[in-house]
């Protein structure tokens, strides 16, 4: 039986901290209620519940549009950073970009998890990350490419602004963000659909969906 890496602390997932989409919600940031950019990263929590290996399903809840988004993930040791993992990040579709709430980013099984936590000396340390790009195909076709060299923070710049504010601990995951597409959004999910995230020097994450069960 193969045994996958699972999260063994909090994991973390990081908005707006991709170029693109950073534009692209900048003429919003002086609206009210916040009427400024943000100065710290902001971040939202993937709860236990919502962890899934690879090999096994994520229902989707009936009426309601899901997205799904690449991301990679900086594994915490007693010293800091010592690895990295690709995630699946599901979500429902919302509007309140700002402050998901726990319902949209919460529901169980929302969050494929990597078969495998590489060791960032593997990768060329933290620096390394830049050079990776993350990509997406659904049911075998191509989606999305998602280029680490377009963080608004790179993974140092992000350990140590957040590091301003909370300290994470051994096993803690903090992700470093998704990509949305051209137009804003983020690719579609539904029932029968697959759902494969890669990057050179990770094995792939595979995750299907189907339609969830109601009792």
């Amino acid at each position: 039986m193969n045994i996958h890496w699972m999260p063994e602390g909090t994991v973390y997932g990081t908005l707006l901290n991709f170029r693109r989409e950073h534009a692209l919600w900048a003429p919003r940031m002086n609206e009210p209620p916040y009427k400024a950019a943000p100065n710290a990263p902001v971040l939202y929590i993937k709860t236990a519940n919502t962890f899934t290996p690879i090999g096994h399903g994520i229902a989707l809840p009936v009426g309601q549009p899901v997205a799904v988004a690449a991301s990679l993930g900086l594994v915490m040791g007693a010293t800091g950073a010592v690895g990295a993992v690709l995630f699946n990040d599901v979500a429902i579709v919302h509007d309140s970009y700002y402050r998901p709430p726990v319902k949209f980013q919460c529901v169980d099984g929302f969050l494929g998890v990597g078969p495998e936590c590489v060791p960032l000396q593997r990768l060329g340390g933290l620096d390394g990350l830049a050079g990776l790009q993350l990509e997406m195909r659904i049911n075998g076709v191509h989606r999305q490419n998602t280029a680490l060299a377009e963080l608004v923070r790179d993974a140092a710049t992000l350990l140590a602004d957040v590091g301003e504010f909370m300290t994470l601990q051994p096993g803690d995951v903090l992700m470093l963000g998704s990509d949305c597409l051209p137009d804003g959004s983020r690719p579609l999910v539904h029932a029968g659909d697959t759902v494969e995230i890669s990057a050179t020097g990770f094995k792939p994450v595979v995750h299907s969906f189907h339609a969830e069960v109601l009792s």
